[in-house]
Protein backbone atom coordinates (compact mmCIF):
# COMPACT_ATOMS: atom_id res chain seq x y z
CA UNK A 1 0.00 0.00 0.00
CA UNK A 2 2.81 2.02 0.96
CA UNK A 3 4.73 1.60 -2.56
CA UNK A 4 1.33 2.36 -4.15
CA UNK A 5 0.98 5.57 -2.94
CA UNK A 6 4.59 6.66 -3.30
CA UNK A 7 3.78 5.54 -7.31
CA UNK A 8 0.72 8.10 -7.20
CA UNK A 9 2.39 10.61 -5.46
CA UNK A 10 5.12 10.59 -8.20
CA UNK A 11 3.07 10.51 -10.79
CA UNK A 12 1.17 13.27 -9.90
CA UNK A 13 4.02 15.42 -9.43
CA UNK A 14 5.64 14.24 -12.46
CA UNK A 15 2.43 15.51 -14.38
CA UNK A 16 2.22 18.78 -12.50
CA UNK A 17 5.47 19.60 -13.47
CA UNK A 18 5.13 19.14 -17.01
CA UNK A 19 1.49 20.77 -16.72
CA UNK A 20 3.52 24.07 -15.40
CA UNK A 21 6.75 23.33 -18.18
CA UNK A 22 4.22 23.12 -20.79
CA UNK A 23 2.45 26.45 -19.87
CA UNK A 24 6.22 27.95 -19.65
CA UNK A 25 6.74 26.71 -22.90
CA UNK A 26 4.02 28.30 -24.40
CA UNK A 27 4.65 31.42 -23.11
CA UNK A 28 8.04 31.80 -24.25
CA UNK A 29 7.67 30.31 -27.97
CA UNK A 30 4.61 32.37 -28.19
CA UNK A 31 7.15 35.46 -26.75
CA UNK A 32 9.43 34.15 -29.19
CA UNK A 33 7.78 34.38 -32.19
CA UNK A 34 5.88 37.27 -31.81
CA UNK A 35 8.44 39.31 -30.47
CA UNK A 36 11.61 38.38 -32.70
CA UNK A 37 9.17 39.17 -35.86
CA UNK A 38 8.71 42.48 -34.65
CA UNK A 39 12.24 42.90 -34.22
CA UNK A 40 14.38 45.62 -36.53
CA UNK A 41 17.80 47.55 -35.87
CA UNK A 42 15.91 50.87 -35.41
CA UNK A 43 14.25 49.67 -31.98
CA UNK A 44 17.94 50.16 -30.76
CA UNK A 45 18.74 53.67 -32.60
CA UNK A 46 14.99 55.52 -31.96
CA UNK A 47 13.11 56.55 -29.01
CA UNK A 48 9.32 55.04 -28.37
CA UNK A 49 8.11 58.63 -30.09
CA UNK A 50 9.52 57.97 -33.29
CA UNK A 51 8.62 53.50 -33.17
CA UNK A 52 11.76 52.51 -31.04
CA UNK A 53 13.10 51.39 -27.50
CA UNK A 54 16.30 52.73 -27.32
CA UNK A 55 15.30 55.63 -24.55
CA UNK A 56 13.02 52.36 -22.37
CA UNK A 57 15.81 50.38 -22.38
CA UNK A 58 18.42 53.36 -21.31
CA UNK A 59 15.79 54.40 -18.70
CA UNK A 60 14.91 50.56 -17.05
CA UNK A 61 18.73 49.92 -16.97
CA UNK A 62 19.23 53.67 -15.41
CA UNK A 63 16.83 52.72 -12.70
CA UNK A 64 17.95 49.50 -12.17
CA UNK A 65 21.60 50.71 -11.86
CA UNK A 66 20.59 53.51 -9.36
CA UNK A 67 18.90 50.87 -7.38
CA UNK A 68 21.52 48.61 -6.89
CA UNK A 69 23.94 51.62 -6.08
CA UNK A 70 21.73 52.25 -2.89
CA UNK A 71 20.83 48.68 -2.51
CA UNK A 72 23.60 46.72 -2.85
CA UNK A 73 25.95 48.30 -0.16
CA UNK A 74 22.92 48.29 2.18
CA UNK A 75 22.02 44.51 1.99
CA UNK A 76 25.58 43.21 2.35
CA UNK A 77 26.27 45.52 5.17
CA UNK A 78 23.07 44.52 7.03
CA UNK A 79 24.04 40.91 5.86
CA UNK A 80 27.50 41.21 7.06
CA UNK A 81 26.09 43.11 10.63
CA UNK A 82 23.58 40.20 11.40
CA UNK A 83 25.85 36.60 10.76
CA UNK A 84 29.78 38.45 11.72
CA UNK A 85 28.23 41.08 14.80
CA UNK A 86 24.59 40.39 16.12
CA UNK A 87 24.83 36.88 16.60
CA UNK A 88 21.87 36.13 18.82
CA UNK A 89 21.10 39.54 19.33
CA UNK A 90 17.26 40.69 19.47
CA UNK A 91 18.14 43.54 16.88
CA UNK A 92 19.99 41.30 14.03
CA UNK A 93 17.43 38.76 14.63
CA UNK A 94 14.21 41.92 14.11
CA UNK A 95 16.42 43.10 11.02
CA UNK A 96 16.05 39.01 9.60
CA UNK A 97 12.67 38.60 10.03
CA UNK A 98 12.07 42.15 8.64
CA UNK A 99 14.28 41.60 5.55
CA UNK A 100 12.32 37.99 4.93
CA UNK A 101 8.92 40.03 5.41
CA UNK A 102 10.01 42.56 2.66
CA UNK A 103 11.36 39.59 0.17
CA UNK A 104 7.67 38.52 0.39
CA UNK A 105 5.39 41.51 0.26
CA UNK A 106 3.95 42.13 -2.62
CA UNK A 107 5.63 44.92 -5.11
CA UNK A 108 2.91 47.02 -5.90
CA UNK A 109 2.88 47.38 -2.08
CA UNK A 110 6.22 48.91 -2.34
CA UNK A 111 4.90 51.01 -5.01
CA UNK A 112 2.24 52.54 -3.15
CA UNK A 113 4.20 53.29 0.10
CA UNK A 114 6.62 55.02 -2.41
CA UNK A 115 4.29 56.99 -3.89
CA UNK A 116 2.70 58.85 -0.47
CA UNK A 117 6.69 59.27 0.88
CA UNK A 118 7.93 60.63 -2.40
CA UNK A 119 5.52 61.16 -5.57
CA UNK A 120 2.75 63.05 -3.71
CA UNK A 121 4.71 64.78 -1.44
CA UNK A 122 6.87 66.41 -4.28
CA UNK A 123 4.11 67.14 -6.81
CA UNK A 124 4.11 63.89 -9.29
CA UNK A 125 6.13 61.02 -10.61
CA UNK A 126 10.15 60.96 -10.54
CA UNK A 127 13.35 58.43 -11.58
CA UNK A 128 14.32 58.97 -7.93
CA UNK A 129 11.11 57.68 -6.85
CA UNK A 130 10.88 54.78 -9.39
CA UNK A 131 14.70 54.05 -7.98
CA UNK A 132 13.65 53.86 -4.77
CA UNK A 133 11.02 51.54 -4.87
CA UNK A 134 13.29 49.11 -6.73
CA UNK A 135 16.31 49.88 -4.26
CA UNK A 136 13.73 48.68 -1.87
CA UNK A 137 12.97 45.44 -3.40
CA UNK A 138 16.51 44.92 -3.93
CA UNK A 139 17.97 45.64 -0.21
CA UNK A 140 15.96 42.10 1.26
CA UNK A 141 17.16 39.80 -1.40
CA UNK A 142 20.55 41.11 -1.14
CA UNK A 143 20.81 40.45 3.13
CA UNK A 144 19.30 37.33 2.98
CA UNK A 145 21.68 35.84 0.28
CA UNK A 146 24.95 37.65 2.68
CA UNK A 147 23.50 36.14 5.38
CA UNK A 148 23.42 32.76 4.14
CA UNK A 149 26.44 32.80 2.27
CA UNK A 150 28.40 34.10 5.38
CA UNK A 151 26.88 31.06 7.21
CA UNK A 152 28.57 28.49 4.88
CA UNK A 153 31.79 29.48 6.12
CA UNK A 154 33.80 27.44 8.16
CA UNK A 155 34.21 29.23 11.93
CA UNK A 156 37.58 27.74 11.60
CA UNK A 157 38.59 30.33 8.85
CA UNK A 158 37.67 33.05 11.13
CA UNK A 159 39.32 31.34 14.55
CA UNK A 160 42.05 31.14 12.14
CA UNK A 161 42.47 34.72 11.50
CA UNK A 162 41.87 35.80 14.69
CA UNK A 163 44.53 33.21 16.53
CA UNK A 164 47.17 35.42 13.85
CA UNK A 165 46.09 38.47 15.37
CA UNK A 166 44.46 39.92 12.88
CA UNK A 167 41.52 42.03 13.93
CA UNK A 168 37.46 41.59 13.43
CA UNK A 169 36.93 43.38 10.92
CA UNK A 170 39.80 42.73 8.71
CA UNK A 171 38.84 38.68 9.04
CA UNK A 172 35.54 39.61 7.72
CA UNK A 173 37.05 41.29 4.78
CA UNK A 174 39.75 39.87 4.19
CA UNK A 175 38.94 35.93 5.01
CA UNK A 176 34.92 35.49 5.53
CA UNK A 177 34.32 37.86 2.39
CA UNK A 178 36.50 36.36 0.20
CA UNK A 179 35.68 32.86 0.84
CA UNK A 180 31.56 33.69 0.44
CA UNK A 181 32.09 36.06 -2.84
CA UNK A 182 31.08 33.83 -5.11
CA UNK A 183 27.49 33.43 -3.59
CA UNK A 184 26.85 36.62 -2.80
CA UNK A 185 28.08 37.79 -6.28
CA UNK A 186 25.46 35.19 -7.01
CA UNK A 187 22.66 37.03 -5.27
CA UNK A 188 23.39 40.29 -6.21
CA UNK A 189 22.87 39.24 -10.24
CA UNK A 190 19.76 37.86 -9.29
CA UNK A 191 18.32 40.63 -7.11
CA UNK A 192 19.15 42.53 -10.18
CA UNK A 193 17.07 40.23 -12.40
CA UNK A 194 14.33 40.45 -10.12
CA UNK A 195 13.88 44.38 -10.31
CA UNK A 196 15.30 45.15 -13.34
CA UNK A 197 11.74 43.32 -14.76
CA UNK A 198 9.41 45.04 -12.24
CA UNK A 199 6.37 47.08 -13.12
CA UNK A 200 3.85 47.66 -10.35
CA UNK A 201 6.15 50.00 -8.04
CA UNK A 202 6.93 52.14 -11.42
CA UNK A 203 3.47 52.23 -12.13
CA UNK A 204 3.07 54.17 -8.89
CA UNK A 205 6.14 56.27 -8.83
CA UNK A 206 8.22 56.75 -12.38
CA UNK A 207 5.39 56.10 -14.53
CA UNK A 208 7.26 56.54 -18.14
CA UNK A 209 8.11 58.88 -21.05
CA UNK A 210 8.08 58.52 -24.70
CA UNK A 211 11.03 60.70 -24.82
CA UNK A 212 14.92 60.02 -24.43
CA UNK A 213 15.72 62.04 -21.07
CA UNK A 214 18.29 61.84 -18.38
CA UNK A 215 16.36 64.18 -16.09
CA UNK A 216 15.76 61.92 -13.13
CA UNK A 217 13.06 64.50 -11.59
CA UNK A 218 10.16 64.04 -13.57
CA UNK A 219 8.48 60.90 -15.76
CA UNK A 220 11.54 58.46 -16.48
CA UNK A 221 11.13 56.03 -19.41
CA UNK A 222 10.75 52.67 -18.35
CA UNK A 223 10.29 49.28 -20.38
CA UNK A 224 7.70 47.59 -18.02
CA UNK A 225 5.36 49.94 -17.91
CA UNK A 226 5.72 50.89 -21.40
CA UNK A 227 4.77 47.22 -22.23
CA UNK A 228 1.88 47.52 -20.04
CA UNK A 229 0.75 50.93 -21.80
CA UNK A 230 1.63 49.76 -25.31
CA UNK A 231 -0.07 46.30 -25.02
CA UNK A 232 -3.71 47.83 -24.24
CA UNK A 233 -3.01 50.31 -27.42
CA UNK A 234 -5.50 49.57 -30.37
CA UNK A 235 -2.89 50.12 -33.06
CA UNK A 236 -1.28 46.60 -34.09
CA UNK A 237 2.19 48.45 -34.15
CA UNK A 238 2.19 49.54 -31.01
CA UNK A 239 1.35 45.45 -30.03
CA UNK A 240 4.38 45.04 -31.69
CA UNK A 241 6.56 47.26 -29.92
CA UNK A 242 5.13 45.72 -26.73
CA UNK A 243 6.05 42.18 -28.16
CA UNK A 244 9.64 43.16 -29.34
CA UNK A 245 10.02 44.95 -25.90
CA UNK A 246 8.93 42.24 -23.92
CA UNK A 247 11.59 39.99 -25.80
CA UNK A 248 14.23 42.08 -25.49
CA UNK A 249 13.30 42.21 -21.35
CA UNK A 250 12.93 38.53 -21.35
CA UNK A 251 16.50 38.22 -22.92
CA UNK A 252 18.00 40.57 -20.28
CA UNK A 253 16.43 38.77 -18.22
CA UNK A 254 17.42 35.37 -19.00
CA UNK A 255 21.58 36.26 -19.19
CA UNK A 256 21.40 37.80 -15.90
CA UNK A 257 20.11 34.39 -14.24
CA UNK A 258 22.33 32.12 -16.41
CA UNK A 259 25.27 34.34 -15.64
CA UNK A 260 24.49 33.55 -12.43
CA UNK A 261 24.26 29.81 -12.63
CA UNK A 262 27.59 29.92 -14.34
CA UNK A 263 29.12 31.48 -11.64
CA UNK A 264 28.14 29.23 -8.92
CA UNK A 265 28.31 25.74 -11.10
CA UNK A 266 32.37 27.07 -12.08
CA UNK A 267 32.68 27.43 -8.20
CA UNK A 268 31.11 23.83 -7.28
Amino acid sequence: MRLLLNKIILALSLVSALIGLAFLGWILVTLAIKGASAMSASLFIKDLVDNGLRNLIVGQLILAGLASFVGIPLGIVAGIYIREYGQGSKYAEFIRDLSDIMMSAPSIVIGAFVFALLVKPFGGPSGFAGAFALAIMMIPIVINTTDSMLSLVPKELREAGIALGASKYKVIFNIVIRAAKVGIMTGILLSFARIVGETAPLLFTSETSNYFTLDLTSSFPSMTVSIYSLANEPEESARDLAWSASFILTIMVLLINLTGRYITRNKK
